[in-house]
């Protein structure tokens, strides 16, 4: 039986993987796959040799402290591929470890498909080059990204759409935004992230905006509590929602929602998809803060929403400037401005097409190198 590698070592990697793996799966179903993921992964058909929740860290200084545990994990996954006789590996997200195993794995002569694309364009342009070197394909889901890999060296690359339109396909496909009414309850949805340091960073600020807010506005709020976070870090604002959703719940609060208040991270790209104009919010600790502004030289949007869309399109309110009167300034903008909403939610209307990448199958194209190249090296 032939085997594949596929290494999805975060929670947004596993949610990208979900878009191409039940599908390629099906494809092949005489090929073994097995590596890193999560419990939806393992549903799928994915051997897992660690689960993400292993490899979950933020931050540099959380990283730093795991950095054994990865040296480790990375040496057993050489291991298993050259027992196993794997010829192809799929590696989802999680840059700072799959850069690293996919120059191991050229090295072996196994094919990487690389899925998605890190963005070496915001603050690490030096690893475009490993990329060059160790990828069979590149796989893009920014507007600019193929144009600018391509310049920089990378041979094959595929712009695909991004893998929120394959996840909300149905939803999408009938969704009709609703415009404000004034003369009804404001319906506003908390986002406060999927990792317990964010929603303890942010839904204090949070709750603080929403009081503020209730004293001038007849307000609903609701709030999508993720499953990944301890639950007693909402336990104490509790009284404050009025509707509490769980993860798979999303699209349905977005649909509802007039407005969205958000952790920084992929859940914004689907706020504008679902055209919720939305504040994002961004908060980490000191340290992290200032390793990131010491070394890195980007000076971009933080939020998925806005680099797609290669603009301002939601107000970003990063560190000290995260607080519940920048939040409560804003919302209070766009409801009494009309022209200020109608020109968020006109750009936000555009948002699918912007996302929209070349016309391939992925788990086509995937299915048919696995095949090729295993008659190859047969």
């Amino acid at each position: 039986m032939n085997s594949c590698l596929v290494i999805a070592g975060e929670k947004s990697g596993e949610d990208h993987a979900l878009s191409f793996f039940p599908e390629l799966k099906k494809l092949l179903p005489h090929t073994h796959f097995f590596g890193i993921g999560g419990d939806e992964l393992a549903e799928a058909g994915l051997e897992l040799l660690y689960h993400l929740n292993d490899f979950s860290s933020w931050g540099y200084s959380e990283v730093f402290k795991k950095i054994p545990f990865y040296l480790n994990a990375m040496k057993n996954i050489e291991n298993e591929v050259l027992v196993r006789g794997c010829k192809v590996a799929i590696l989802v997200d999680f840059q700072s470890f799959n850069l690293k195993l996919a120059a191991k794995l050229k090295k072996q002569n196994i094919e990487v498909l690389y899925f998605v694309a890190p963005q070496a364009w915001a603050w690490k342009e030096y690893r475009v080059k490993k990329l060059a070197q160790s990828v069979h394909t590149l796989f893009t889901i920014i507007p600019f990204e193929k144009k600018w890999f391509q310049e920089r060296g990378v041979k094959s690359i595929l712009s695909i759409d991004h893998p929120l339109l394959e996840t909300y396909k149905s939803e999408l496909a009938n969704f009709s935004s609703h415009l404000l009414q004034k003369n009804k309850i404001l319906n506003i949805l908390l986002l406060p992230g999927s990792r317990n340091f964010e929603v303890q960073n942010l839904l204090t600020e949070f709750v603080t905006a929403i009081k503020q807010l209730r004293k001038e506005i007849k307000i609903h709020v609701s709030i999508v509590q993720s499953s990944t976070v301890d639950k007693k870090i909402y336990e104490s604002f509790k009284e404050s929602f009025d509707t509490v959703y769980r993860n798979e719940e999303l699209v349905h609060a977005l649909k509802i929602a007039d407005f969205a208040i958000a952790a920084s991270g992929t859940v914004t790209l689907a706020c504008a998809l679902f055209e919720v104009p939305t504040i994002v919010c961004y908060r980490v600790s000191f340290i992290n803060y200032f390793i990131y502004e010491t070394f890195v030289n980007y000076a971009g949007p933080a939020s998925l929403a806005n680099i797609v869309h290669n603009r301002s399109v939601f107000p970003e309110f990063i560190q000290e400037q995260s607080t519940s009167f920048n939040i409560v300034s804003q919302i209070k903008k766009w409801y009494h401005s009309e022209e200020e909403y109608l020109k968020v939610k006109a750009i936000l209307k555009t948002t699918k097409d912007v996302v929209r990448g070349d016309e391939i199958n992925v788990s086509h194209y995937m299915a048919q190198v696995i095949k090729q190249t295993y008659e190859k090296k047969s």
